[in-house]
């Protein structure tokens, strides 16, 4: 097994305990993103859309630093301070990802980091070709 930790200045750095991503042989798991702006760790400016928008951005710059890219990711969760919020995460998502779609959740909590309405993490598997042989 080969474990690498991702780490990037592209994305927000990490507000707690854990490491941007993690890469386990092909398999990449990406930590919760929210909608911090990297260059000043603070949220970004604007309505729900803006935030989702960002932290698609955030999850994406993660994803291009393990190897891969967004359509590579397998298992998103998003997490959302009010359900009433995702269509807007649909209508966002269809921007950033083509058929076939990644497996997905979408839990409501009651609350998130920074006041954040959303966060989201996810699972990259990396095709073969694009990691060394173990």
């Amino acid at each position: 097994m080969v474990k690498e930790i991702i780490q990037t200045d592209k994305a927000p750095q990490a507000i707690g305990t854990y490491s941007q991503a993690v890469k386990v042989d092909h398999t990449v798991y990406l930590s919760g993103q929210i909608p911090l702006v990297p260059e000043t760790m603070t949220l970004v400016d604007g309505d729900i859309s803006a935030q989702i928008t960002q932290v698609f951005e955030n999850l994406k710059a993660v994803a291009e630093a393990s190897g891969g890219e967004l359509a590579d990711i397998v298992k998103l969760n998003v997490f959302l301070t009010d359900l009433a919020h995702f269509p807007i995460v649909n209508e966002i998502m269809g921007r950033y990802f083509q058929p076939p779609y990644p497996a997905r959740a979408a839990i409501g909590v009651a609350a998130l980091p920074k006041a954040a309405a959303v966060e989201m993490d996810a699972v990259m598997q990396l095709p073969p070709q694009e990691y060394p042989a173990c």
